[in-house]
């Protein structure tokens, strides 16, 4: 293919995604009185799974504090079309989230024809792993950070003079934000398998500079979470977990590629 068949051939895969994410994003229009009743509102709730959770682990160990979003606070709307571009914005996120296999698949069906036979063996099952971290991600970001970054913003107060009724917009891009950052950073393994394949980084550097890896990792969960310790604890955990798991992945992709090239080499 030519440069520009090339280029009509990645035209049509993004013209299909966009429609997929389109088509998801009306659905997500038409119901969208239940995502933000029951999605985006939810967290600022007692009721919400992760409140009574913390709520339940307070009781037991006798530490109040954790016991959070006990009092719910006012959400406004302070612009004329404030909640028609906040139902516009939700459905597209909704429509890019529900959709997301998808794309990574049109990407896939992309980029495979240019890899070897054996390349696209090993990378089988890649859109799958891909699209599974990134929704336990956004699950994570979700049903944790999202929770305790509502109890530390919405209920910080510089004086008892102020009252805070939190706007719809401010209230709706961080509760997204937060979700979709976290299912990105998930996709951390699958960055460093890459890497090491196309020989960027290897098993041994992940292990050398695991410390200044941490200390990075510390400043994204800094960045994406309410300033206090606790939930950056709550975040750096899972990260390090997955850069652990990263550098076991890595261990194993530059083993098998050590191998391919071992039996290229005897086939000579």
């Amino acid at each position: 293919m030519s440069f520009l068949e090339h280029l009509e051939e990645l035209r049509w895969h993004i013209v299909r995604s966009v429609i997929t994410i389109v088509a998801f994003a009306v659905v997500a229009f038409i119901f969208s009185r239940f995502i933000f009743d029951y999605i985006l509102l939810a967290p600022k709730n007692p009721d919400f799974f992760s409140n009574r959770l913390l709520c339940q682990l307070a009781e037991i160990l006798h530490t109040p504090a954790l016991c959070i979003n006990t009092k719910t606070f006012e959400v406004i709307n302070i612009k004329m079309a404030g909640q028609f571009s906040a139902n516009i914005m939700i459905s597209l996120y909704a429509g890019l989230i529900i959709a997301f296999p998808f794309v990574i698949w049109e990407m896939w069906k992309f980029i495979s024809p240019a890899l070897y036979v054996n390349e696209r063996k090993h990378a089988r099952g890649s859109v799958a792993a891909i699209s599974i971290l990134f929704f336990i991600g956004a699950l994570f970001g979700y049903y944790v950070i999202v929770p305790l970054s509502v109890h530390f913003l919405g209920g910080w107060q510089v004086s008892e003079q102020v009252i805070s009724r939190i706007d719809l917009n401010s209230y709706v891009s961080t509760v997204t934000f937060i979700p979709f950052s976290t299912g990105i950073i998930f996709e951390l393994p699958i960055l460093m398998v890459f890497l090491t394949k196309v020989g960027i980084i290897t098993p041994a550097f992940m292990i050398q500079y695991r410390r200044h890896a941490i200390i990075v990792l510390m400043i994204v969960a800094a960045v994406i979470t309410p300033p206090d310790v606790f939930s950056m604890i709550l975040v750096v955990l899972p990260l390090v977990l997955l850069y652990e798991v990263s550098i076991l992945l890595t261990k194993r992709t530059a083993k098998k590629y050590r191998q391919t090239m071992a039996e290229e080499e005897a086939a000579k």
